[in-house]
Protein backbone atom coordinates (compact mmCIF):
# COMPACT_ATOMS: atom_id res chain seq x y z
CA UNK A 1 0.00 0.00 0.00
CA UNK A 2 2.56 2.40 1.21
CA UNK A 3 5.00 1.45 -2.45
CA UNK A 4 1.42 2.83 -4.43
CA UNK A 5 1.30 5.62 -2.75
CA UNK A 6 4.75 7.08 -3.17
CA UNK A 7 4.20 5.54 -6.43
CA UNK A 8 1.05 7.96 -7.30
CA UNK A 9 2.32 10.60 -5.56
CA UNK A 10 5.65 10.87 -8.05
CA UNK A 11 3.25 10.06 -11.05
CA UNK A 12 0.99 13.31 -9.99
CA UNK A 13 4.30 15.49 -9.32
CA UNK A 14 6.25 14.55 -12.64
CA UNK A 15 2.88 15.59 -14.16
CA UNK A 16 2.56 18.82 -12.84
CA UNK A 17 6.19 19.56 -13.06
CA UNK A 18 5.74 18.61 -17.16
CA UNK A 19 2.67 21.03 -17.11
CA UNK A 20 4.62 24.07 -16.20
CA UNK A 21 7.46 22.87 -18.39
CA UNK A 22 9.56 22.68 -15.73
CA UNK A 23 12.93 20.52 -15.15
CA UNK A 24 13.88 18.01 -12.41
CA UNK A 25 16.93 20.29 -11.97
CA UNK A 26 14.84 23.15 -11.51
CA UNK A 27 12.53 22.00 -8.90
CA UNK A 28 15.72 20.97 -6.71
CA UNK A 29 17.15 24.48 -7.23
CA UNK A 30 13.32 25.90 -5.92
CA UNK A 31 13.94 23.02 -3.16
CA UNK A 32 16.88 24.14 -2.31
CA UNK A 33 18.06 20.25 -2.60
CA UNK A 34 19.82 17.90 -5.09
CA UNK A 35 18.30 16.77 -8.49
CA UNK A 36 18.76 12.70 -7.34
CA UNK A 37 16.70 14.43 -4.12
CA UNK A 38 14.38 15.63 -6.13
CA UNK A 39 14.22 12.67 -8.50
CA UNK A 40 13.39 10.47 -5.46
CA UNK A 41 9.87 11.82 -4.79
CA UNK A 42 9.20 11.31 -8.38
CA UNK A 43 10.16 7.89 -8.52
CA UNK A 44 8.01 7.21 -4.92
CA UNK A 45 11.63 6.30 -3.58
CA UNK A 46 10.89 8.03 -0.15
CA UNK A 47 8.71 9.49 1.85
CA UNK A 48 7.66 13.43 1.91
CA UNK A 49 6.94 15.04 4.74
CA UNK A 50 4.20 16.95 5.60
CA UNK A 51 6.39 20.03 4.78
CA UNK A 52 7.49 19.22 1.53
CA UNK A 53 3.93 18.02 1.04
CA UNK A 54 2.10 21.16 1.39
CA UNK A 55 5.28 23.08 -0.70
CA UNK A 56 4.24 21.18 -3.25
CA UNK A 57 0.41 21.79 -2.89
CA UNK A 58 1.10 25.19 -2.53
CA UNK A 59 3.64 25.60 -5.44
CA UNK A 60 1.43 23.66 -8.10
CA UNK A 61 -2.15 25.07 -6.70
CA UNK A 62 -3.38 21.84 -5.99
CA UNK A 63 -4.74 19.94 -2.59
CA UNK A 64 -2.34 17.54 -0.75
CA UNK A 65 -5.84 14.83 -1.93
CA UNK A 66 -5.02 15.63 -5.31
CA UNK A 67 -1.29 14.82 -4.92
CA UNK A 68 -1.81 11.44 -2.81
CA UNK A 69 -4.26 10.44 -5.87
CA UNK A 70 -7.49 10.89 -3.60
CA UNK A 71 -9.06 13.87 -5.57
CA UNK A 72 -9.72 15.21 -9.10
Amino acid sequence: MEKELLMCFGSQLKKLRKEKGLTQQNMADMMGTTMRNYQRYEYGMINVTATTLNFFADFFGVTTDYLLGRGE
